[in-house]
């Protein structure tokens, strides 16, 4: 019998390695106040790079959650992997119930993050933060000098790898849906049964 595999399942896994990759290197967002730079702000699931006047703060606990989300990705691209080569196993459908969430939900917590950054900007400092784009911004007088309204370029862009994450959560969720033909495509293997044969009365 043919092997069968998920290809969807398999492209879906190679897309996940390099999507933390490239995630490592660009950012899925990014964000510069000032021309020079007064704040500058790197972002992805994976990485984060945030500096004020020049200076890089770190913040442990953004460190422990891309850390916690690159480890994340990585065992769903791994366990993606193995399912691609094994769709017809009895265990196939736990491993790709575990591995096609992954990407997915890197993208719905990275937009609600988003999202959150620019509602808390807008009602907790007064200040307008574009998710996308440039602009701007009008900095709140106890930032600026004192009865001196400061107001300073803003720019801000979601990234190429932000959009390669939504494929490859759109390919996990194909995947998902095609282990459905595949299990309907594959002949289901009963066991012999024995059956006794009686012999027959001799005629006389």
């Amino acid at each position: 019998m043919q092997r069968q595999i998920n290809y969807l399942a398999l492209a879906a896994s190679i897309l996940t390695f390099v999507l933390i990759a490239i995630s490592m290197v660009v950012p899925w967002w990014q964000f510069k106040m000032g021309d020079p730079a007064i704040a500058e702000m790197a972002l992805s699931p994976v990485t984060y790079n945030l500096a004020i006047f020049g200076t890089i703060l770190t913040m442990p606990l953004i460190y422990a959650l891309t850390l916690g989300s690159m480890l994340t990705l990585t065992a769903g691209g791994i366990i993606m992997l193995i399912y691609a080569f094994l769709p017809t196993k009895s265990y196939s459908k736990q491993l790709l119930g575990f591995g096609y969430k992954k990407p997915l939900y890197a993208v719905i917590l990275f937009s609600i993050a988003l999202l959150g950054v620019y509602f808390s900007a807008g009602y907790l400092g007064g200040m307008n933060v574009p998710i996308n784009g440039s602009g701007t911004m009008s900095l709140p007088e106890a930032i600026g000098d004192v009865g001196v309204g400061v107001t300073v370029k803003v720019f801000s862009s979601l990234n190429w790898p932000f959009y390669i994450a939504i494929i490859v959560a759109v390919l996990c969720i194909a995947a998902r849906i095609y282990h459905r033909k595949i299990i309907m495509s594959t002949p289901s293997v009963s066991a012999p049964t024995n059956q006794t044969v009686k012999p027959s009365s001799p005629s006389i």
